[in-house]
């Protein structure tokens, strides 16, 4: 019985250590830069970074201007040399239908692959090259988000991911008629196409049932 209760115990005091350390450096994270956050900068990011990373944009939102349509496919090598690639799978639908009509849609679906891909963009730019460590580990994140994804919904074995991004700029709000086109040529009547990027393949070790 002591030792149920010292064990009890010792796993509180855990939890509650744990607790406060977690409050103590997301708060350095989220504070006004300060001699304690930069000296301790880099233990602070590998902690809160990227799951329990905290923003502003509650507060001051930052709307959307363009939809993504974010899939992607996968390669296996067989056992006599060939490759193997799949059709692409469409993760954000996935994400669209695991919130739509659900009254308390879970963060995940709504906010971690959007997220991700967001920090993947701050980070790599256009040449889809790391040039931080927070860059790599974005870049591990985006990566483990689709094979994880991909494994729960496709049978397979795979060893490689790629991921295709979609983007089609959302139309202006039409509040009243629109002017007349100031002709042939001009910048106002030439419609804004989708984009379409492909990222690099990446190797995320065995995955697949």
């Amino acid at each position: 019985m002591k030792v149920l209760r010292a064990g009890t115990g010792a796993t509180v005091v855990l939890c509650l250590a744990t607790a406060l350390l977690h409050v103590f450096l997301v708060f350095l994270h989220v504070a006004p830069p300060n001699p304690l956050s930069r000296q301790y900068s880099r233990q602070i990011d590998a902690w809160v970074l990227p799951l329990f990373e905290q923003n502003w944009r509650l507060f001051a939102p930052d709307p959307e201007s363009v939809n993504r349509q974010i899939s992607a496919r996968t390669a296996h090598t067989t056992p006599d040399g060939r490759v193997q690639v799949s059709g692409w799978f469409d993760l954000s639908a996935l994400d669209n239908s695991a919130v739509k009509h659900h009254v308390f849609p879970s963060h995940s679906a709504q906010n971690a692959l959007r997220r991700a891909w967001s920090s993947y963009l701050e980070t790599h730019g256009g040449d889809d090259r790391p040039h931080s460590q927070r860059a790599l580990m974005m870049q591990h994140y985006l990566t483990n988000i689709a094979a994880d994804r991909i494994t729960a919904h496709r049978d397979g074995t795979f060893e490689s991911v790629q991921l295709r991004v979609i983007t089609t700029p959302i139309a202006a709000p039409v509040f009243a008629p629109a002017p007349a086109p100031a002709g042939p040529g001009s910048a106002t009547d030439a419609p804004k196409s989708a984009e379409t990027r492909y990222l690099p393949w990446w190797k995320v070790g065995s995955h697949g049932n």
